[in-house]
């Protein structure tokens, strides 16, 4: 049978439509090369406005369509996959964290499965993503690719390199915004206004990344450029290494990296 669309989704939580309002946007995809399985009356208006097509339910999304995202949250994979099994099914493309690409052919009966995790901010069009697009085609392999990079960058890491993906990157926002909420808290401590603790924050931040990104010096040596002898930045990375903030921080991406795997169970 001879499939309607591109692209179909199942899903349309607010990653799904980070990814899909890229692809659009950025022309890699019309709106009606898409189509996508979502109940929610609210998300399926976003789509709408979007000029996608919307489905019926998930079985005419992956009947339709030659690659199919999977946008749905772990915990509810086992229902969606009972509602595929028995029909001819597409590249699979999986962005949840935790199942692999073999328990996902063995809930869904397909052939060829691609695991992506992205991150967040690819709703900015700053995302990042590790593939593991090693089951698919050159052709295969490129759509994903330009599909991710529609809303950020990608990289090919492999299966075994996800889980260390999440833990990174695939929750690494929320760390980011957890520091810059503890910072601007610190800096109303100190007397600032709320909303002069966050712009000095952001700032700080994105012009801190932004050196990183683009400096030839490695992290150990931008630190000590801002470190002066018996200064304030010393006093403060005393302060953080006392209370074993690298711990903290390794400790997270361990909690993070374990969830990821129990989610494949």
């Amino acid at each position: 049978m001879e499939k309607k669309v591109k692209l179909g989704v199942i899903g349309g939580g607010f990653m799904a439509q980070a990814i899909i309002k890229g692809a659009v946007e950025k022309k890699f995809l019309a709106g009606e090369q898409i189509l996508v399985s979502e109940p929610d009356v609210s998300r399926r208006a976003f789509f709408k406005d979007l000029g996608v097509n919307l489905a019926a339910n998930n079985r005419e999304v992956a009947e339709s369509c030659e690659y199919l995202l999977l946008a749905v949250k772990p915990q509810v994979f086992s229902a969606v996959a009972e509602e595929l099994r028995g029909t001819a099914l597409p590249v699979l493309i999986s962005i949840m964290a935790g199942k692999t690409r073999d328990a996902i052919k063995r809930a869904t009966g397909a052939d060829k499965v691609a695991r992506i995790m992205p991150n967040l901010p690819c709703s900015v069009g700053a995302g990042m993503a590790g593939t593991d697009c090693s089951d698919l085609s050159a052709e295969g392999s490129a759509f994903v690719r330009g599909l991710f990079e529609a809303v950020g960058e990608a990289e090919e890491v492999g299966e075994k390199l996800l889980d260390a993906v999440t833990g990174v990157s695939g929750s690494g926002p929320a760390y980011m915004y957890l520091f810059l909420l503890s910072l601007i808290h610190a800096g109303v401590k100190h007397g600032m206004t709320e909303e002069q603790a966050k712009k000095f924050a952001l700032q700080t931040v994105e012009g801190g990344v932004r050196m990183a990104k683009t400096s030839d010096k490695s992290l150990e040596e931008l630190i000590a450029a801002v470190s002066s002898k018996g200064g304030t930045t010393i006093a403060a990375l005393d302060s953080f290494r006392k209370d074993d903030f690298e711990g903290s921080v390794e400790r997270a991406v361990d909690a993070a990296v374990r969830r990821a795997g129990e989610l494949s169970e």
